[in-house]
């Protein structure tokens, strides 16, 4: 089974983590509504920092709590321990092998504080380390580029957040997401096009808001792994205030833009950027009149509440990916100077 193989087995996935996991979810959450807990620090390297930031809008939106992304090295480089008072500290990691998020969660136990591990490696050191820990249930996953389990994060963070408020609404919604990764599958003929057009770019800027800026985060990285191309992400706003200044004609720009409370803002900056400033624009989007601003759309499924989106949004970007590191003569399962499992400590 290759990368391709994965990123078309994530339907799957999901559906097996929301038929098998949601026991999971909702012992953790019936233990934290006993817990004082006032914000969240979540610990995570590579594309699990993606979900991390996923996870940031998430917990906001739905249930007002700030979100903290961990500085790992804190602990494992100066050796200093944060105060995780009144925190919930959460570990994300495929492999759960990682020194330094492994650190960031055993020093919050230590302290007493709720800690859960999202992993998919049950008995890892990850998992072993903390109070709780969710099994992604996405199988082994043989490609170095994470696909499904980026995918199954997402889920599990979603289904915490449906746990939590014990919300049979959202995961209700939850339910919609394994049929929209199916139809966002669909768009890999026009990614395959676009990145055939596409071989010989340099670099490009991936842009993304809101729910999707973690998106915008994981494709960029995946543009970088699997097709060499120097991808900068950010968030659409932050692109204003600078980088702006890198956009000149036929600059590359993919935008991850789907209905939502940033779709507004995010299309009058793509029209601009087309008119004014001659970009070459790759729209990610469940509208049809977003897509006909770029010149090249990639179509996403409708229907998906924004805070869910993100599950679905990153698949057409992975297949784009894919097919842009062939047709750059490169062999996507065989990223070089990379790894499955990377130990940073």
């Amino acid at each position: 089974m290759g990368l391709r193989d994965e990123i078309r087995e994530q339907p799957a996935v999901v559906r097996r983590l929301l038929a098998d996991g949601r026991s999971q979810f909702d012992a953790i959450a019936a233990k934290l509504r006993d817990e004082p807990i006032e914000h969240v620090v979540i610990a995570a390297r590579g594309t699990s920092d993606h979900a991390a930031i996923y996870a940031q809008y998430l917990f906001g939106a739905r249930h007002r709590l700030p979100v903290a992304l961990a500085a790992p090295s804190l602990i494992s480089l100066y050796g200093v321990e944060p105060r995780f008072s009144r925190s919930l500290v959460i570990g994300i990691s495929q492999s759960g092998a990682s020194p330094d998020v492994v650190g960031v969660v055993a020093a919050a136990r230590r302290q007493g504080v709720p800690t859960i591990a999202i992993t998919n490696t049950p008995g890892s050191p990850l998992a072993t380390a903390a109070e709780h820990a969710v099994d992604l249930l996405a199988g082994h996953e043989k490609a170095i580029a994470a696909t499904k389990t980026y995918t199954a994060e997402l889920t599990a963070i979603a289904m915490l957040s449906a746990a939590l408020d014990d919300d049979d609404d959202a995961f209700a919604a939850l339910e919609a997401v394994p049929a929209a990764i199916e139809a966002a599958l669909d768009a890999e003929g026009d990614a395959a096009r676009a990145a055939a057009a596409r071989a010989g770019m340099a670099g490009c800027v991936v842009l993304g808001r809101g729910f999707e800026y973690a998106t915008a985060r994981e494709l960029a990285l995946k543009l970088k792994e699997l097709a060499r191309v120097i991808a900068d992400p950010y968030s659409s706003a932050d692109f204003q205030h600078g980088p702006l200044a890198l956009v000149e004609p036929g600059f590359v720009v993919i935008a991850v833009a789907p209905l939502g409370a940033a779709a507004a803002g995010l299309l009058e900056l793509l029209a601009k950027l087309r008119s004014d400033h001659g970009a070459d624009l790759i729209v990610i989007s469940d509208r049809a009149d977003a897509r006909a601003i770029g010149a090249a759309g990639l179509a996403l499924p409708a229907g998906l509440p924004d805070w869910l989106m993100p599950i679905a949004s990153i698949v057409p970007g992975q297949l784009l990916a894919f097919h842009l590191a062939r047709a750059r003569g490169l062999d996507p399962d065989s990223p070089r100077h990379i790894r499955k499992v990377t130990l940073t400590s």
